[in-house]
């Protein structure tokens, strides 16, 4: 549920802070007060492309927060985005600049497409959009597929893994087929290309191991001297050398510990000293005497690396990768080898799979056929409480190869008659926008135990309404507030009635600027505003007593609904 909305410096708005509640939370307000900024606003929140003009003016940004409350499934379904809600709360914000944007969830900067997943959990805004989208007929199965539920859910997931299989064993089909053509001259290819490789008899590693020795061979003479000195600087013929000097040093300390025993572990560690520097001097005696110039092994060791740079210009960047290129070539020279069978298996295991999709595909649609009869009945008796008198919907599903897809073969499509004595059409032939509106809301109210989502907003879903219809609406809104959270934008005094949250929205200019302020009203203020949506010029007793009428009703149906 949105229990805050924080907004600073988005168009007309300075600083706005608002806590929506539980049930359905209205806002209205003039033409052009800023209802649509508010919304504008929360989908800046939600990840929507960042509109610069968006930024209030003479301020360097804009920023906007959204403070969600979750509950234990939700808080699970968050966690498989690796969102972890702190207290039981999820904060998505946006803070947008001239250069940039930033998008947080609970203050860790995230991707604009994580903020859409997490906001395709929590919140779903409908308006025109919304209700137009309900013209396209691919919006028709996806909306009859959630009316389901879990039983089709299962059905497709196991739909969409087979036509994985299916799609991946068309196209190595396809390519075998492409292929057997020229079969014998990629047969030639491989043939070449894995000898050139197995030839060659790589080691994991043997390259280093090579430029080592490679390095040390062709600077012998220059190891050699430094070695030299070396052993020289240690042990050599001067009477200056490490040796001599820690010698003479250790000859003296003994001399000394004859007075002082003190003296005694400096002695000892002398000692080891000079051991160790004799060591270290035989060692470089050793090295040196081993170490001349090779030019046999140098050649071997140059002719070697020529070898594998060659197959790294040509099969892969390391020892490693031409061995994988060589293994890749030898399993498909045994598939080019043995074409025909390979081919025969390929189709048979496509067969195969495709008789499973089919068997798949057929379940799903006897499901989708029964659930089409329910829903349907439910969405026509939804359009009759919302004031059609003569009202018939209709779901057809069919199965069609052109649809075929991770989630099936059928089509489906809504047909409606809105009037006595006509047929059934498409309903994209039939309804109005304001019609459209309607059997929208018909469907959310029909959904509103199935939809996940906690939290709905209404963008003036009342367009092209009026009269006794718009309080049918208005009691459809009260019966999904039953199990969601609603925020609505209304001009409809039905609708407003029905609050159990107003919100005012207002414009007030000042000398040189104008402002949107946000105004919560209590239940004198909600009842004056309805008189005001009942399009009195003056806000006089009997517009009150009107108002105060409607809200009373509205009270009694929410009681009804369960509230």
């Amino acid at each position: 549920m949105l229990t805050e909305l924080k907004v600073k410096n988005v168009a007309l708005i300075r600083e706005a802070e608002i806590s929506f509640g539980k049930g359905l939370n209205i806002l209205t307000g003039e033409t052009g007060a800023g209802k649509s900024i508010l919304i504008d606003s929360i989908q800046l929140a939600l990840g929507a492309r960042a509109d610069k003009g968006l930024i209030r003016e003479s301020a360097d940004h804009a920023y906007v927060e959204l403070v969600f409350t979750v509950d234990a499934e939700m808080e699970k379904r968050l966690r498989q985005l690796e969102i972890v809600p702190e207290d039981g709360q999820v904060i998505l914000s946006r803070r947008l600049e001239t250069a940039r944007n930033t998008c947080r969830i609970n203050g860790e900067v995230v991707t604009g497409k994580l903020l859409r997943q997490a906001s395709a959990l929590l919140i779903d805004i409908h308006g025109q959009q919304e209700h137009t989208s309900l013209l396209q007929e691919k919006k028709h199965l996806e909306i009859l597929d959630r009316s389901a539920g879990s039983r089709l859910e299962k059905q497709k997931e196991k739909i969409a893994g087979t036509y994985g299989i299916f799609r991946e064993l068309s196209e190595k089909l396809d390519e075998a087929k492409s292929r057997q053509g020229q079969k014998e001259r990629d047969m030639d290819l491989c043939r070449y290309e894995l000898g050139e490789i197995e030839e060659a008899d790589l080691l994991a590693g043997e390259d280093e191991e090579l430029e080592t020795e490679f390095k040390r061979l062709s600077n012998a003479s220059k190891i050699a001297d430094s070695l030299e000195i070396a052993k020289d600087a240690l042990d050599g013929f001067s009477g200056e050398s490490a040796l001599s000097l820690v010698g003479t040093a250790l000859g003296s300390l003994k001399d000394a510990q004859r007075f002082d025993d003190t003296l005694g572990d400096l002695s000892g560690q002398l000692l080891q000293t000079e051991d160790t520097l004799r060591e270290i001097a035989r060692e470089l005696m050793h090295r040196t005497d081993g170490m001349s110039f090779d030019g046999e092994r140098m050649a071997q060791v140059s002719a070697r690396l020529d070898v594998i740079n060659r197959l790294k210009t040509k099969y892969g960047n390391s020892i490693e990768e031409i061995i994988a290129y060589g293994e890749e070539k030898r399993k498909l020279l045994n598939e080019l080898e043995d074409f025909d069978a390979y081919l025969a298996d390929l189709e048979n295991r496509l067969a195969d799979t495709r008789a499973q999709l089919d068997e798949y595909c057929g379940i799903a649609h006897d499901i989708r056929e029964k659930q089409a009869k329910i829903f349907s009945k439910d969405i026509t008796k939804a359009l009759s409480d919302l004031g059609f008198a003569h009202v018939e919907f209709e779901t057809r599903v069919t199965q069609d190869e052109q649809y075929l897809g991770p989630d099936g073969n059928d089509h489906a499509c809504f047909y409606v008659c809105l009037n006595a004595g006509e047929k059934l059409r498409p309903l994209s032939d039939v309804a109005s926008g304001g019609e459209l509106s309607r059997i929208m809301l018909a469907i959310k109210s029909v959904m509103a135990d199935k939809d996940e989502i906690p939290t709905l907003i209404f963008d003036e879903i009342d367009a092209g309404i009026s009269g006794q219809t718009a309080w049918k609406v208005s009691e459809k809104m009260a019966v999904i507030g039953r199990a969601h959270q609603l925020l609505c934008i209304t001009h409809l005094p039905q609708i407003a009635a029905m609050a159990d949250q107003h919100f005012m929205i207002e414009k007030n200019a000042g000398k040189n600027k104008t402002r949107t302020q946000i105004k919560v009203l209590d239940r004198e203020g909600m009842v004056g505003e309805v008189a005001r949506l009942l399009g009195s010029d003056e806000i006089t007793e009997t517009a009150l007593g009107n108002a105060e009428e409607l809200k009373a009703k509205a009270d009694e149906v929410k009681v009804l609904a369960g509230k």
